[in-house]
This record gives structure tokens, sequence and C-alpha cells, in this order.
């Protein structure tokens, strides 16, 4: 049985992932998918000062409280700058790192600096201080697009352009990249799956787009079952 650990993507939260309990479960895995302060369940904490380093504590909370060790740790879209915080942070707990169609960020890099400029409108803060919901993709079923859709929050936009900062040096845990290969023609994640093939990570691509854990669960079960340690 392998355990993996969620860092949903901006705009989600848990509930995102619902799809996704039932299948891992029933391949023997466990599957944990904590929601970042501000979002979903979690929205009514949320206020313009949320960042990057907060929605990092929410997921080293999670490992350290629930006493989690030998994790594959999932950063999905947003949630790969998360991700990548937490494995730096809290490296003894963390197998291995899995990112789907997610940034994997440097050491430095923020999402407003890795986004290409065509990408950038999209991150516009409103007065508040808040990003709202960027479009879902257009291949996303009429009834994935209606439970969705409501549950989507915005989301502080200091999240999107702190940047990360490497407490512990380079990371040398093992690192796996999921890359959705129906994005065209705007890929901003086309990039990562590039630099992990130059970088001789596991990687692999899904006939999906964006959001594989709701348009193509089964297949994405089967895949981290597959890359799991």
């Amino acid at each position: 049985m392998a355990t993996f650990v969620v860092a949903h993507g901006a705009w989600s939260a848990g509930w995102g992932w619902k799809k996704m309990h039932p299948l891992m479960q029933v391949r023997g895995h466990r599957l944990i998918t904590p929601t970042l302060t501000g979002l979903g369940e979690r929205g009514h904490l949320a206020h313009p000062d949320i960042d990057l380093d907060t929605h990092i504590a929410d997921i080293i909370g999670v490992l350290k409280f629930e006493d989690l060790n030998g994790v594959n740790l999932i950063g999905h879209s947003y949630g790969g700058m998360v991700a990548t915080g937490v494995a730096d942070r809290a490296r003894t707990r963390i197998a291995k790192l899995i990112y789907i169609d997610a940034f994997a960020p440097n050491d430095g890099d923020s999402v407003m600096s890795v986004l290409p400029e065509s990408a950038k409108a999209q991150r516009t803060p409103s007065a508040d201080g808040f990003i709202p919901p960027g479009p879902m993709p257009p291949d996303t079923p009429p009834q994935d697009r209606a439970w969705c859709e409501p549950l989507r929050l915005p989301q502080p936009a200091k999240t999107f352009s702190e940047a990360l900062k490497f407490q512990n040096g380079p990371l040398t845990l093992p690192r796996h990249y999921i890359y959705c290969s129906r994005n065209a023609p705007d890929d901003r994640f086309r990039q990562f799956y590039d630099r992990a093939q130059r970088e001789g990570w596991g990687h692999d691509a899904i006939d999906s787009s964006h959001n594989p854990q709701i348009t193509c669960p089964n297949e994405l079960a089967d895949l981290l079952g597959r890359v799991a340690v």
C-alpha cells in the first residue's frame, strides 16, 4: 500500500479529488487530500495575506500531525509550488514527489515568474487582493462543470507572486512528472515536462486536459499506482 498526499491546484480544494478516493482505496492505497487555507471548506479563513508559505505550512502540518512518512507527495497545477516547498522542508517524510501537470519550480521561482506572458493576464488580482478562478478546460464534461464551478473560490494573489525559497539546498529526492497532453495551445506546463526529461526524472504523458483527477480518474489511479514507491 502506498500513501499519497495531495497539494491541490489553484481555486480548488480537497473536494476536487473526490472521484479518486474510492479508486485509490480499491487499489489498496491511502489518499489524503487536504484543503489549503482560504479555499473550499476553509474558505471562511480567506484573507489577502495568505501566501505560498501558508499553503506549504498547511501540508507540513498534515504530515506532522498524522505522523506520515514514506509519502508520495502529489502537486497538481499550482500545487506543484506547494509540494516542492513541502519536499524541501519535510524531506525525511517524502519518498517521492509527483507532479501532475504542475509547476515544478526552482529556488527563487514564483508562479508569476514562470508563467508565459500570454497566461499572466489570467492572474490579474482584483482590488481586494484575490485572483478569481480561471476557466476550466473546454473539454470538461457538463456534469463535471456543474459540481466544480460553483465550488471554485478566488485565491489570494500572494500565493502566485511569492517566490519559493529552498531552505535545505537542492532537492535530491526522486521525482516524477505526469504531463497532460491535451493542453495546447495554452500549454504552460510543457516546459516542466521537458525539464523532467532533461534532468532524468520519471515522466509520463496522459491523454487528458488539465484535470485528470476529474476527467479520467481511472487512468490516473492506474498511473499513480505504477509510479508510487
